[in-house]
């Protein structure tokens, strides 16, 4: 199993190089398999396979290669791979063209790439997304009744 402390002096663990948040923490790679539960609080990046829980403060990469069956909170995810099982993503979820999601998914803002499969329910937070208001439309003036001829409506 490869799973590395990318923090110490290794430049490709940038937020750049990752597209998350956050330096690149750890890293399960291509032909590795983890089972269990997997706390962090940086970014992780699985191209191998994974089956338990994932909980993170950041962010959760999942590349074309990875495979995970896991229930997974993290404040952003990112998929190119295939997750079965439910996500939780406060902050963001993105799903690639090359992504295969069976679960359902529950995040502020969902980004989904044309060739992305999502089988799964979806259910977005539009308090999380923001903290201000959303500006509120001005009301137009009140409509003025159909005239009326008869009783009946009119066709004007």
């Amino acid at each position: 199993m490869a799973f590395n402390d990318l923090r110490k002096g290794n430049r490709t663990g940038e937020s750049t190089a990752t597209g998350g948040g956050g330096a690149l923490t750890a890293f399960i790679d291509q032909g590795s398999e983890f089972s269990g539960k997997l706390l962090f609080k940086d970014t992780v990046r699985i191209d191998g396979r994974f089956d338990g829980e994932i909980s993170s403060e950041n962010t959760l990469i999942v590349g074309e290669s990875g495979r995970v069956k896991a229930t997974i909170l993290s404040q952003m995810v990112i998929i190119s791979g295939e997750v079965r099982g439910d996500i939780k993503a406060p902050g963001s979820c993105t799903l690639h063209r090359t992504a295969r999601v069976f679960g359902n998914v529950d995040t502020a803002r969902l980004v989904i790439e044309e060739g992305a499969v999502l089988n799964g329910q979806v259910k977005m937070d539009a308090g999380e997304m923001t903290t201000s208001k959303p500006s509120q439309p001005e009301l137009s003036k009140p409509q003025k009744e159909p005239a009326k001829q008869n009783g009946k409506d009119a066709t004007l």
